[in-house]
Parts: C-alpha cells; structure tokens; sequence
C-alpha cells in the first residue's frame, strides 16, 4: 500500500505545528508579580516581568479576607493564609512567580502554573511552598508545559531519532542526552556557569540545522558525526540545550533553598514530556511500517529539509534579534 503522500503531509503538518512556535521557540512565557508589604497586612502589588500581552489580564484570586485592586491588597490580620488561584493561565502565560517581600522576615517565593493553578499558603513556620507534594506538582508539570512547547528542543530529539532509528543505541543517544541538559540545567540554576541567553538560543537553533544536514549526509550513504558517535554529539548538544532550560528557572528569581527542589522536580517533568514525545515518535514509525506504507526515495529527505530549513529560520531570525538588542 502505497501511502507516501499522506506520511509526507502528516508529517509536514506536524512540523508546521512546531514552526508556530517562531524565533522565540524555547523561551518560557512567564510572568513575576511582586508584593511589596507596605504596613501590616497591606501591600503593594507590580509586575517585575511579565510576558508581552495578556499579564495583566490575569484572573488572580486571594483569601477571601483579602482585598485585591492592583496594585493594591489588603490582608489585615489574618495575612495571606490561604489559597491563591490564577484561573486563566495557559493561552498567554504558562506561569506566574508571586514574590512577597514582607517588613520583616525572609521573602516568600509561589509558583503557579496552568496544570497547578492553586496555591496553599499555610502559617507562619509551615514551608515556603506548602508540602513537598505541592512543590513536586507545581514544578512537574512547569517542566512537562516547558519541554512540550520548547519545540526547537523536540526538533532536535526527533533529528536523533531520525538518525539512530530505534533499539537500545537510541535508548543510550537520548540516555547521554539527558544527562547532557541536566548537567548544564543545575549548572547554569545555580550560576556556576553564565551565557547570555540570546547567543545560546541562536547556537540551539544551528544544533537543529547540524542534525538535519547529517540525516542528509545518511541518505547519501555518508557516516556522519552523529551516526559515528551519538552519545558524544548528543551529550554535548545536551549540555547546551541544557542551558537553555535553566532560563526558565532563573526568570522565576527563586530564593536559594527553593531552588534544589525545584530544579529537580522541574527536570523529572522535563524527561516526562521528552519520553512522551519520544514514544508518539517511535509509534508513529511503528505504525508506518505495520501498515506496508511507502516513502518515495526523496520522501525520506523531507523531514531534513523541513527541520533544517525551520532552525535556519529560527536561527536568523535569533541572530537579527542578537544584533538589533545586543
């Protein structure tokens, strides 16, 4: 059965999907909201970053002792205890960082997201972030919604699989990969290492154009670098996209004994989303062969041209920002 045009197309389609995230494809939409307490129980409320549209239409929920009227709120005595919602995270924002810097005592850091749109702040003497079990579902699901929309992230995966194919040497290429990204990501949260994000995200971009000019080089029966060696160049790539990563959590400004729980539950949802993306890639090959489908001999350099040709995009495009904001 010959199914060649409706792979192509299918296939097409999917990386159009990811050609909607632009030049900005691996950067987090994510707002800060700070809360600077002014006298007791009263505070004063103001976006330290917030994305480009859509911040200050958040649907943002206090205690119901609480009265909010940006940049105002008011707690009185009973303080912030309680739950705090932002109700229509998701289409703009995938998660606000509210920072409460009180008169006295150490500033207090929660985390929402669209998959974890409530917080529980308890009394004084309870955790930052309520319990370990709240921190990990806030922060899981914070990886999961990065990783699935840091497309030029998932292109790079899909150009290994591409190249290795499947059986335990992919299984070992993804493994070096992973351990690649979390090195870089606890290096760069931590500030043990610093890149300047507009550069890295440009070399991120050429990453992409490097694996799909070797899946050329397959085609032509050449061995490329990555075939030769694919747990050293995934490895490496690894530790740049890492970085990449790391912006994410350093854009929320975390106090310093947040940040291990955090990074670690931020990269458990990270290699969720990677295998899930990695295991509809691996069906969806399965799924083509099971069927007797077809491929034209050009056919099988199309998802080449379409990952090179949409990281070159991302690249000049990054490049011309890299220029024009120094």
């Amino acid at each position: 059965m010959k199914m060649a045009r409706p792979f192509v197309m299918l296939l097409l389609a999917a990386i159009a999907f990811l050609f909607n995230g632009g030049t900005h494809a691996h950067e987090a939409t994510l707002g800060v909201l700070e809360f600077r307490e002014v006298r007791h129980g009263a505070y004063i409320g103001m976006w330290v970053s917030e994305p480009e549209i859509g911040a200050k239409r958040v649907d943002l929920r206090f205690p119901s002792h609480c009265s909010l009227n940006l940049p105002e709120l008011n707690c009185g005595d009973k303080g912030r205890v309680g739950s705090i919602t932002i109700g229509n995270l998701g289409s703009n924002m995938s998660a606000v960082l509210l920072k409460v810097l009180p008169l006295s005592g150490e500033p207090k850091s929660y985390t929402i997201t669209a998959a974890q749109p409530v917080v529980t702040v308890l009394a004084a003497g309870a955790p930052t972030l309520g319990t370990w079990t709240e921190l990990g579902k806030t922060y899981i699901n914070y990886g999961i919604d990065h990783i699935l929309l840091g497309a030029d992230h998932l292109l790079f995966v899909l150009g290994l699989i591409w190249i290795v194919r499947g059986g335990w040497l992919l299984v070992r290429t993804i493994t070096a990969f992973t351990v690649g990204h979390s090195l870089s990501l606890a290096a760069a949260a931590f500030v043990i290492i610093r890149v300047p994000e507009q550069p890295l995200n440009a070399c991120i971009a050429l990453s992409i154009v490097f694996v799909a000019v070797e899946i050329v080089k397959q085609y032509r029966g050449e061995v490329g670098l990555t075939a030769r060696y694919p747990w050293a160049v995934s490895f490496g790539f690894g530790l740049v996209h890492g970085i990449g990563f790391a912006s994410a959590l350093a854009g929320l400004g975390l106090e310093r004994n947040l940040l291990p729980p955090a990074l670690l539950f931020f990269n458990i949802g990270v290699e969720i989303g990677q295998l899930a993306f990695v295991l509809l890639v691996l069906v969806l090959i399965w799924a083509h062969r099971r069927l007797n489908a077809v491929v034209t001999g050009w056919g099988d350099l199309i998802p080449a041209y379409a990952i090179g040709s949409v990281a070159t995009f991302w690249f000049f495009g990054r490049f011309i920002r890299l220029l024009a904001f120094p």
